[in-house]
């Protein structure tokens, strides 16, 4: 594309592009890496707006329909999921949504989730199917992740004999998650409760990674985030996205370094040869960045739902 192309094509998307949200009749509860959540009394309403996060780092320019692949990614992966657990979500059409939020229906439209309110457990349930990221790095340094031994000799990026459950803290925005132990994890949540979401996790990541595998993406790892409604165990916040989990086209899959992605890491690796110091505040993303983040994300979005669905 030329330069003259490139902008003209950032124009036209970035007309319905949504950065934050500020619906002034509903009350704000939090605004997160990407989502805006409004307390709605006995409810949630969760938006995604199309901010995204480098090196947990809120960058200054948005990704054009981010949002949108990120909620009906979603809610593709939770109906398929309601056979091992239940999840948060009570309506995703803003017509179904209670009379306050009518005004803003067009903001809403495909980005927003009425949910349960739920409480979250204070953990981030990661899992693990092939060696990457901060568990690569652990593994370099302990031959460990997590306090889970590995077999010797793992290349980078090389799948696990079988997938690992490696829990971590949740840290606020601007703070790294730190990856802990079992032992640290049922401190935090007990015995039983860790049990039951370390066996639900894998469930969770072995049914997804099939099913994505069938359609040319793996599922490197990802991370789950279950609440309680009473005693009851559900699934909520986002599931199985390119921001919550690694995607890698499976066409290009080779062990021994790191792989392509569906991601955010063309950012990554904008933001890495500006040597950017990984603080606040974010720079600036070029044109063509935005452009192909937003193409790697439906492209992720439309290669998984086809052909039921497309953005």
């Amino acid at each position: 594309m030329t330069v003259f192309a490139v902008r003209l094509y950032i124009f036209k998307i970035m007309k319905n592009t949504i950065l934050e949200t500020n619906f002034a009749t509903l009350k704000l509860l939090k605004r997160g890496k990407v989502r805006d959540i409004y307390d709605l009394d006995d409810q949630l309403l969760m938006v995604a707006t199309d901010r995204l996060s480098a090196f947990d780092v809120v960058m200054p320019d948005p990704i054009p329909d981010k949002g949108k692949v990120l909620t009906q990614i979603s809610l593709f992966w939770f109906g398929i999921m309601e056979t091992l657990i239940p999840n948060h979500v009570i309506a995703s059409d803003p017509k179904n949504f209670p009379s306050v939020c009518q005004p803003y229906a067009e903001q809403l439209r495909d980005r927003s989730m009425l949910v349960k309110k739920a409480t979250p457990l204070p953990i981030e349930c990661v899992v693990r199917g092939y060696i990457s990221g901060s568990g690569w790095n652990d593994y370099q340094s302990f031959g460990s992740v997590c306090g889970i031994k590995l077999p010797k000799g793992l290349a980078e990026s090389e799948r696990l004999p079988e997938p690992i459950f490696t829990p971590s803290t949740k840290a606020d925005m601007g703070h790294h998650d730190i990856n802990i132990d079992a032992e640290a994890a049922i401190q935090l949540i007990g015995k039983n409760r860790f049990e039951s979401v370390k066996s639900l996790s894998i469930q969770i990541y072995q049914k997804g990674a099939e099913f994505a595998a069938k359609k040319g993406i793996i599922i490197a790892d990802t991370k789950f985030e279950f609440g309680l409604i009473g005693n009851d165990l559900i699934l909520i916040d986002e599931i199985l996205t390119p921001d919550s989990s690694r995607f890698w086209p499976k066409a290009s899959y080779r062990a021994g370094g790191p792989q392509k992605s569906f991601d955010k890491q063309y950012v990554r690796d904008y933001l890495i040869s500006i040597n950017y110091n990984k603080k606040p505040p974010g720079p600036s993303l070029p044109e063509n960045v935005i452009a192909h983040t937003r193409n790697k994300y439906l492209e992720a979005f439309n290669q998984l739902t086809a052909p039921d669905h497309a953005i």
